[in-house]
């Protein structure tokens, strides 16, 4: 394996980090859908749902205004 194959430290955090954020979706989705049976409405789905999605912009948006500029 050449070096210029393998990723560096900050491509293999960044890697991480994207797969957490993809798991920690499926999972609030999934969670909203196990609730709504449980409830038996469409109401806490949607809710679930719209709370996830607005929550992960917010945790994005917050990151990338969070970060230093490079030089």
């Amino acid at each position: 394996m050449h070096p210029a194959d393998r990723p560096d430290r900050a491509q293999r955090g960044a890697n991480l980090r994207t797969g957490l954020v993809l798991l920690s979706i499926a999972a609030v989705f999934f969670g909203g859908i196990i609730a709504t049976q449980y409830a038996g409405g469409n109401a806490v789905g949607m809710g679930v749902l719209g709370l996830a999605i607005i929550g992960f912009l917010l945790l994005t948006l917050g990151r990338n205004l969070r970060k230093k500029p490079r030089k």
